[in-house]
């Protein structure tokens, strides 16, 4: 009775938030200058769940950006070998062709993020702009290089998503600015994602990994999720398959993708909680690296 009673009493005394709904990335901007307390909503699938736990205090005013015609779209440039992705793009068109096939594993991660109904709200630039180690998306853009566009009443600038993540749930975001939109390079190569959590489905990652083979470029990528303050690209690990490859045939020697793992679990620097021991961290994100080169066709 207790727990259903303070439940009531904290939704009667909650206070009301005006919700402003721009259509346009200047007027959303201007609304973002004039309310610098505002809280900036795409999806809202991890405002709502910080708010109701009590971890987050929204400000006096919500700005929600769904509705804007051009973080709600994406375009691809086939002469740039690009592809550019607006901040309010779901999950569920992520998964959907033809990105899954120009991007797979930004779709092979959407496919992982919580439930239908999660998928059909969140976005890729609410799951940015949140920054937590555990973004399903964010060791794609990551292992992807990608560019964050920002916007703010005094113009436009593009980032690196390195230089934009900074540390647990912190960004390189100025005052008053937000993301409109993500580019990602269309990789000549083999890319993959994979992640473990508590349980199978619907589950926050434990440990993720993501690892990209740029044929043209002769390079592998390796970037790491829930096992540092952000995201962790692995420069031995990266520089060290890459030297080991036949990049025609993907064929090496038998005990390269075991060394190739053991870098990648150094690379990390997890902690222990209440969902994972940094030990099983560690050793997870090299058995998921070994296994995403195999199924690469690495020493096949």
């Amino acid at each position: 009775m207790r727990c259903v009673t303070l439940a009531k009493h904290r939704r009667m005394y909650r206070p009301r938030m005006p919700v402003l709904t721009p259509t346009s990335v200047a007027e959303a901007a201007h609304l973002l200058a004039e309310h610098a307390d505002a809280m900036l909503l795409a999806g809202g699938t991890d405002a709502m769940v910080e708010i109701n736990e009590g971890h987050r205090r929204p400000g006096a005013i919500v700005v929600a950006v769904n509705r804007i015609g051009d973080l709600r779209s994406w375009r691809h440039d086939p002469t740039a070998r690009t592809v550019t992705i607006g901040a309010a793009v779901t999950y569920t068109e992520l998964m959907a062709e033809p990105i899954a096939s120009l991007i797979p594993a930004l779709a092979e991660a959407s496919r992982t993020v919580g439930s239908p109904q999660i998928r059909n709200a969140g976005t890729l630039g609410g799951n940015l702009g949140t920054c937590s180690p555990a973004g399903d998306g964010l060791p794609v853009l990551s292992a992807l290089d990608a560019t964050v566009t920002l916007v703010s009443t005094t113009g436009e600038r593009s980032v690196s998503v390195h230089e934009f993540m900074v540390g647990v749930k912190r960004t390189s975001l100025e005052p008053g600015e937000f993301i409109t939109e993500i580019t990602l390079p269309i990789v000549d190569g083999w890319q993959g994602y994979a992640k473990v959590g508590v349980r199978n489905a619907m589950v926050i990652a434990v440990a993720s990994t993501c690892v990209v083979l740029d044929r043209a470029t002769r390079t592998v990528r390796v970037a790491l999720g829930s096992v540092g303050p952000t995201v962790l690209r692995c420069p031995e690990a990266e520089e060290y398959l890459a030297a080991a490859l036949d990049w025609t045939s993907l064929s090496t020697d038998s005990d390269v993708l075991d060394r190739f793992g053991h870098l990648v679990s150094e690379a990390s620097r997890p902690i222990t909680d209440h969902r994972s021991t940094a030990e099983y961290r560690r050793h997870a994100v090299g058995v998921m690296g070994r296994r995403l080169a195999a199924r690469a066709g690495v020493g096949s």
